[in-house]
């Protein structure tokens, strides 16, 4: 079975580890029986673990039972950079697979609930775990919003971007992050109801921003340049400008003229949101 994924952004500024968004840019996994293991990669990932250490391998090996299977990756989407790479790649190798579940297998495997669901169901979703069991829900989306992903060169793991996460955060920082969340899924859903403050973040991305020098001054080059708000995409290193999509154009100029002037390598892209989700090829 061959299937293709779309990439996620997750949090969108105030919405840490509960909401992500589809993006139209895509992995493709395919799965069929053999008489012994082999994986074959192309794109971003090609030849990085090209063996049974492969997260898609261990993925369909799960879902399978044993080895005797081939597998091919083919990926669009940048490792390491906040576009869920891993949670797309968990999903299609379990859908790829026969999992009757492959967005419970997506979020074991790889831990983002929000950014599974976004993957399997398409568009702005929220999604979490509760009691062992994936609970994900559609949200609004308006069509006219479209998506400036900044995606360096640079890496950012997640588990280093977590790493300077504190353990407790104060409470007036909560109810911050509740109240903008609210305010958040309310102007993602209709855009003239939104407001640049509505991505502003109290629970991750302040503590993350030394980890990028160029994410605080990227970030409000985003909203000069038009863009109606402006976040870290996961944990980074992408960063997100929220646009309407005459806008659009703009602010990705704008952002590669940031990115020259600073001698950042990467790329610029302007994305719309996948409403489709996980399809069969």
């Amino acid at each position: 079975m061959r299937v293709r994924v779309p990439a996620s952004s997750a949090n969108l500024g105030p919405g840490f580890d509960a909401i992500a968004v589809a993006l139209n840019l895509y992995l493709e996994v395919s799965v069929e029986p053999a008489e012994k293991f082999s994986i074959t990669s192309e794109g971003f990932g090609a030849g990085i673990h090209d063996d049974a250490r492969h997260l898609g391998a261990m993925v369909a090996h799960s879902v399978l039972g044993h080895d005797r299977f081939a597998i091919h990756v083919k990926s669009a989407i940048p490792l390491s950079r906040g576009l869920g790479s891993s949670a797309a790649l968990a999903l299609g190798a379990a859908a790829a697979a026969g999992a009757p579940d492959p967005l419970k297998v997506a979020a074991t495997m790889d831990g983002h609930a929000e950014n599974a669901a976004a993957s399997m169901f398409g568009g702005l979703v929220a999604g979490t775990v509760r009691q062992g069991e994936v609970i994900a829900r559609p949200l609004e989306l308006d069509p006219r919003w479209r998506f400036v992903v900044v995606v360096p060169a640079q890496e950012l793991a997640t588990p280093d971007a977590r790493s300077v996460l504190p353990s407790l955060v104060p409470f007036h920082d909560a109810v911050f992050n509740l109240s903008s969340l609210a305010l958040l899924i309310a102007g993602l859903a209709h855009h003239e109801l939104f407001e640049p403050a509505f991505m502003q973040d109290a629970l991750h991305q302040p503590y993350r921003m030394d980890l990028l020098k160029f994410a605080r001054p990227l970030l409000q080059t985003l909203l000069d340049a038009g863009a109606s708000g402006s976040c870290w995409s996961g944990a980074g290193s992408t960063m997100l400008g929220l646009c309407l999509e005459e806008r659009a154009d703009q602010v990705a100029e704008a952002a590669r003229d940031f990115m020259l002037a600073q001698s950042l390598d990467g790329r610029v892209l302007i994305l719309e949101a996948d409403r489709a989700g996980l399809v069969t090829l």
